[in-house]
C-alpha cells in the first residue's frame, strides 16, 4: 500500500476507483443519501473518498479548502446586503 513516489496513487486506489466507475456507468452506484450519483465527478470522489478509508495515501485537492472559505465569506456578505433592503423598506 505504501506509495512508490510522493503524490503518485497506490493501486488499492486506482483500483477502488475503478470499481466506483464501473458502478457509476452501470447506473448501480448510489450516493450517501441513497440518491442515484449522476455526475461523472461525483462518482470520481466517491472512489477517492472510499480509497482513503481503505489506507490509501492520496492528498486532499488543495483548492477546496479556500473555495469553502471563499463561499463563506461571500454568503455573509450577500446575507448583510439582503437584511439591508429589507430595513429600508
Amino acid at each position: 500500500m505504501a506509495t512508490t513516489k510522493k503524490g503518485k496513487k497506490t493501486s488499492t486506489s486506482k483500483t477502488k476507483v475503478k470499481k466506483v466507475m464501473h458502478e457509476f456507468k452501470e447506473g448501480a452506484l448510489k450516493s450517501g443519501s441513497g440518491g442515484k450519483v449522476k455526475s461523472r465527478k461525483q462518482a470520481v470522489a466517491i472512489g477517492l473518498s472510499e480509497a482513503r478509508k481503505a489506507g490509501a495515501h492520496i492528498p486532499r485537492k488543495k483548492g477546496a479548502a479556500k473555495k469553502a472559505s471563499t463561499k463563506k465569506a461571500s454568503a455573509k456578505k450577500s446575507g448583510a446586503k439582503k437584511a439591508a433592503t429589507k430595513r429600508s423598506k
